[in-house]
């Protein structure tokens, strides 16, 4: 709960507001000041032989030394405001028996001390009923005093006073006014920081009710936040947070500077980390996939790190589980689907069988080879599924030309039966560093798609070139293209266009996956460009050396 703060009362009357605690002080300070240069008056009054009239000078100083007393002694801040104007009257008072007393001393010049006091603590009111009292009172002494001589000062004394006093006034009024506005900012500042403290209180209570980990991390490294939730992570990790760490793959052991909450301290950003914490063949471990992003302040500095961690075991076990099954059952697909095309390729090679017959056992091959592709693929993304493991590949200097013509004569008769166009007029020589069966398995892929969803009359443009340091390949169609919430998730897994899915084009949502896969693996790329109703074009960049012969 933030305190209440009422603002600050106005100035009365014009006056310098001072705290009822700091009246005390200030009482006390004017007057030990002035009866020091009092007494240091007296002392040379008293030496230099100046005092005429011994009783009167005795008593001067004795309102002093009693006016002094009372201010050390009288509580001024339990009293009103107003009463600390007995203090200036009464050195008044003493002021003018001194001067009595001592009338060739020139004593008057002293009324200044509490003419600037008075000035000073009561504004305007203070400074003209100050000026006139001791104004008088200097003109009265003057004019009973017969020895006195009208000069200069007698003019001059209290206009130097009044002037003394005036610039006390004006001082006073502008302290005050700099002091209200120290406390009017401080007022601005406090609820600035009030609602600031409001506002951490409230995004702490959001992020401790939020069910994944959230860590602010300092540009130095030091954790700054921690929501409940990353605690309870931590303690899934076990009772020191220091449980065998795994990659995505469940059995590569992570050093602990590989962890998220290191790498993170050290500046990386990453997405989507996923970590194992037990051993593999532990039934409690748990996933914990982690986010870093990096935060920086408005002026462009790095200001630190933020990590989002969340619980993801029984996602990763569901996904390891159906691609076990899926794995499992396309295994156990592949050998009776080899068999049936090993009888299918005896029986079509049997010239005695009728035209209708081979027609029909023709049909039953190609969609028995069509399935024993889609085996394939699934088995290969089963193999590549887990987190971490690489397409196994055995790259060497490859003829790229060799590879595309290959693959365009395979793609041809399909492409004619529907009237499509490949050209491939090109493809000039290039060498990549690369497992030409893969890259011929991803080229088939690529030409295939191409054909298989354009358009009937369509047009296919297939290119590759090298610059030296990489290989590009080039498969381009004119068909109906891809639409822009599709493209993020073209290379997902098992992912099919909402254009295809309803047609008599069939796919598994496979290939792309793959063929990203195995371009990766060469230390390479596949990007894509297009545009709805305008074509589609796939571009894949391959080393054209061995890069662990160029560093």
């Amino acid at each position: 709960m933030t305190e209440s703060r009422s603002p600050a009362a106005p100035p009365q009357a014009g006056w310098m507001r001072v705290d009822a605690g700091a009246r005390d002080r200030i009482v006390v300070l004017n007057q030990v000041l002035f009866a020091g240069v009092a007494l240091l008056a007296a002392v040379l009054a008293i030496a230099l032989g100046w005092v005429d009239d011994l009783p009167t000078f005795i008593l001067g100083l004795t309102v002093t030394l009693g006016t002094t007393g009372a201010a050390f002694v009288v509580p001024w801040n339990r009293l009103p405001h107003a009463a600390g104007l007995i203090v200036p009257v009464c050195d008044v008072i003493a002021i003018a028996l001194l001067r009595e007393a001592t009338p060739g001393a020139a004593l008057g010049i002293l009324w200044a001390f509490p003419l600037i006091w008075i000035a000073w603590s009561y504004g305007w009111a203070g400074l003209i009923g100050g000026s006139l009292g001791t104004t008088a009172l200097f003109w009265v002494q003057t004019a009973i005093t017969p020895e006195t001589d009208f000069v200069p000062a007698t003019i001059l004394l209290p206009v130097t006073i009044t002037a003394l006093g005036f610039i006390a006034s004006l001082a006073a009024r502008r302290a005050s006014a700099q002091r209200m506005l120290l406390e009017k900012q401080s007022r601005y500042l406090q609820q600035a920081v009030d609602r600031a403290r409001r506002q951490e209180d409230v995004v702490i209570d959001v992020l401790d009710a939020l069910d994944f980990g959230v860590v602010r991390i300092a540009a130095d490294g030091t954790q700054l936040l921690a929501n409940e939730a990353h605690g309870r992570l931590q303690r899934a990790r076990g009772r020191d947070g220091r449980m065998s760490a795994y990659a995505a793959d469940g059995v590569t052991s992570i050093q602990a500077d590989a962890l998220p909450l290191s790498r993170a301290r050290r500046g990386e950003t990453f997405d989507n980390l996923i970590v194992w914490y037990g051993e593999p063949d532990d039934a409690d471990r748990r996933a914990i996939a982690a986010s870093a992003r990096e935060l920086t302040d408005p002026d462009g500095s790095a200001a630190g790190m933020v990590v989002v961690s969340r619980d993801v075991t029984s996602e990763e076990l569901a996904i390891r589980a159906r691609e076990d099954l899926v794995a499992s059952v396309s295994h156990e697909l592949r050998t009776p689907l080899t068999s049936i095309m090993g009888y299918l390729d005896l029986a079509l090679d049997d010239e005695t069988i009728s035209p209708m017959a081979r027609r029909s056992l023709e049909v039953a091959e190609r969609n028995a080879g069509r399935l024993l592709e889609l085996v394939a693929d699934i088995l290969t993304m089963s193999a590549n599924a887990r987190q971490g493991a690489a397409v196994s590949i055995s790259p060497r200097p490859t003829d790229l030309a060799e590879v595309m013509t290959a693959a365009i004569e395979a793609a041809t008769p399909r492409a004619t039966e529907r009237g499509i166009t490949i050209d491939g007029s090109g493809v000039e020589d290039a060498v990549a560093y690369a497992d030409a069966h893969r890259i011929r398995q991803v080229v088939d892929n690529l030409v295939s798609n191409a054909v298989k969803y354009n358009s009937d009359g369509g047009h296919v443009q297939v290119s590759a070139m090298s610059d030296g340091l990489h290989a590009w390949l080039t498969v381009s169609d004119d068909g109906p293209g891809i639409s822009e919430h599709e493209l993020p998730r073209l290379f997902e897994r098992f992912f099919r266009s909402d254009s295809v899915r309803g047609s008599t084009t069939h796919g598994s949502g496979l290939g792309l996956a793959i063929s990203r896969d195995i371009v990766r693996a060469h230390g390479g790329e596949i990007t894509v460009q297009t545009m709805q109703g305008e074509g589609t074009t796939f571009i894949v960049r391959l080393p054209a050396s061995d890069p662990r012969r160029d560093v």
